[in-house]
């Protein structure tokens, strides 16, 4: 009967998140395809075609691969020598090394445009380059943006390797370079394909980034969609890109999904780190040629946020309290960025709560023991669905959030939860990342050994499981809190006049000419840049090795 039970325990525990993302998130990206290939009630692909085949949406796709190829490359060679060096030798200080690297991660898309133009203008330090406005431009911002997915995903991976193979190799006369070789790649490159497969997602879905320091003449698949919806309003070819999305997501997602699947090695340790060799010169060098390539963007922000016409001072930052100038003396905003930063975090709280109860849930269902073929395959299943907001367009979302939630009893377009429910759904999978490699390393027999000795299972669950738990779920709301501070894509579409949020705040800035109206862009950057990295520090000191292993 035990057996039996075990697919309807199943269906049974994935029912509500199931319910949820149905409504939240299945419904409005339907319902956005549905407005492009049912234009008039009737099956027409016809329009959806015609785009697919123009000469705009082949460059678009073109520049979209390539710089997502770019990024991915750039990350890995440079994330590879980064993640030995913090994670298996023994230098003082790594820990905070790791979380500054890990900042960049969890910043606003919007921020790390803004840091760029600002890095890479024609006044920036390396203005001299002429690189505003180029393809190079925005690759480097993804380099910058996805390292650090890279440096905690492969160093997790690095870190827990068995290093007797190594070894017993070295000792048969192996030189360095063929133990990596025949050794320690091989057992590494289901956690390396894997980080790159993300990686790749992310870079392709970076809609701040493009939008910040590409504007109209470099456009990826995400801008496209949401140039098309916003300026053309033309739904049947953003649907006909929504769903070319849809399609590489989903196999990138089953790619990741089948990786993490295998293991890396036969058998983990926690392999001791060791203390520093002449011969790691050469990847201390790329380290802090990473860290350098980390910090210029970010110190650049600051200066410049520091800079006034009439020199350094605080003038940036006091103008926040007010809207900005714009044509006619009328402001640049509908409220000033301190109440749009209360606005923010107000929303971030509610998103947090959101995509924790929901995550938690999830990250029960796609841990759960399988007994058998049937619910292994569905517990796969459900895993793949519930990552899908990873990958999906954020503006595909927040446009068919704003076009289907608008009948009956969801009627939600004008309710203040809609851009904290969107902002849970694109937190959901980092939470569920977080937890379920926890949830899944508790040793049952711990649970069945507690149920024994009379435990009841809240008891089991207080005994056993919550002082495993408990630092991964404080990590894992602290990045839904980040994530969710800083999302702009499904934001862009859903926020009131009256109550945006900074990143919407800072791009309606930077987009508007007006005395001042930059420095406050920049100002309001950094205090946005500022709370993100207090929040990643401090889950950086819960040193929960599970985040960022996609």
């Amino acid at each position: 009967m035990t057996r039996r039970s075990g697919l309807p325990g199943l269906v049974a525990l994935a029912v509500v998140p199931v319910a949820v993302l149905a409504v939240f998130f299945v419904l409005p990206v339907a319902g956005m395809l549905a407005r492009g290939l049912w234009p008039d009630g009737t099956f027409d692909p016809s329009g959806a075609v015609d785009v697919l085949t123009r000469e705009r949406t082949g460059r678009v796709l073109w520049f979209t691969v390539a710089t997502s190829a770019a990024g991915t490359a750039g990350s890995l060679l440079l994330g590879l020598p980064v993640a030995w060096t913090l994670h298996r030798l023994a230098l003082p200080g790594r820990r905070v090394v790791r979380a500054l690297l890990l900042v960049p991660f969890v910043l606003p898309t919007v921020v790390v445009g803004v840091a760029f133009r600002e890095l890479l203008g024609e006044s920036g330090p390396l203005g001299f380059l002429g690189l505003d406005g180029t393809p190079v431009a925005v690759v480097a911002a993804l380099v910058f943006f996805n390292v650090a997915v890279v440096v905690r995903a492969v160093g997790a991976a690095w870190e827990s390797l068995d290093p007797r193979p190594a070894e017993a190799a070295a000792a048969l006369g192996a030189t360095p370079w063929q133990v990596w070789w025949t050794v320690t790649l091989p057992a590494l490159r289901p956690a390396i394909v894997s980080a790159g497969s993300v990686v790749f997602l992310f870079c392709a879905t970076a809609f701040g980034v493009v939008l910040t320091l590409g504007g109209l003449r470099y456009a990826t698949v995400e801008t496209e969609i949401y140039l098309l919806t916003t300026n053309l309003l033309d739904l049947e070819g953003a649907a006909a890109l929504s769903l070319l999305q849809l399609v590489v997501v989903a196999g990138l997602l089953a790619l990741a999904q089948r990786l993490r699947a295998t293991p890396a090695a036969a058998r983990r340790v926690v392999a001791r780190s060791r203390a520093v060799r002449p011969s790691d010169a050469p990847l201390l060098v790329v380290t802090a040629v990473v860290l350098l390539g980390v910090a210029t963007p970010v110190a650049t922000l600051v200066a410049g946020s520091l800079r006034t016409p009439d020199g350094w001072g605080l003038r940036n930052y006091a103008a926040l309290a007010s809207t900005g100038s714009g044509p006619g003396g009328s402001g640049a905003l509908a409220v000033p960025v301190t109440e749009a930063l209360v606005v923010s975090l107000r929303t971030a709280v509610d998103a947090t709560w959101m995509a924790m109860l929901l995550g938690l849930l999830v990250a029960v269902v796609v841990t759960r023991r399988s007994r058998g073929r049937a619910e292994r395959a569905v517990r796969a299943g459900l895993d793949g669905f519930f990552m899908l907001p990873l990958g999906v367009s954020a503006v595909t979302l927040g446009f068919g959030l704003l076009v289907t939630l608008d009948d009956g009893l969801l009627d939600l377009r004008a309710s203040p939860l809609l851009v904290p429910v969107a902002q849970a759904l694109v937190a959901l999978p980092l939470v569920v990342r977080t937890l379920a490699p926890v949830l899944a390393g508790i040793d049952p027999r711990q649970r069945q050994a507690a149920a024994s000795l009379g435990a009841g299972p809240w008891r089991t669950v207080a005994v056993v499981d919550l002082p495993v738990v408990w630092k991964p779920v404080l990590a894992a709301a602290g990045f839904a809190f980040a994530v969710s501070l800083g999302e702009f894509g499904a934001t862009s579409f859903l926020f009131r006049e009256e109550a945006p949020t900074v990143p919407v705040v800072i791009f309606r800035l930077i987009g508007r000419p007006g005395e001042g109206n930059y420095g406050m862009a920049l100002a309001a950057s950094v205090v946005l840049a500022g709370v993100t990295a207090l929040v990643v520090l401090a889950v950086e000191r819960l040193r929960v090795r599970s985040v960022g292993a996609f």
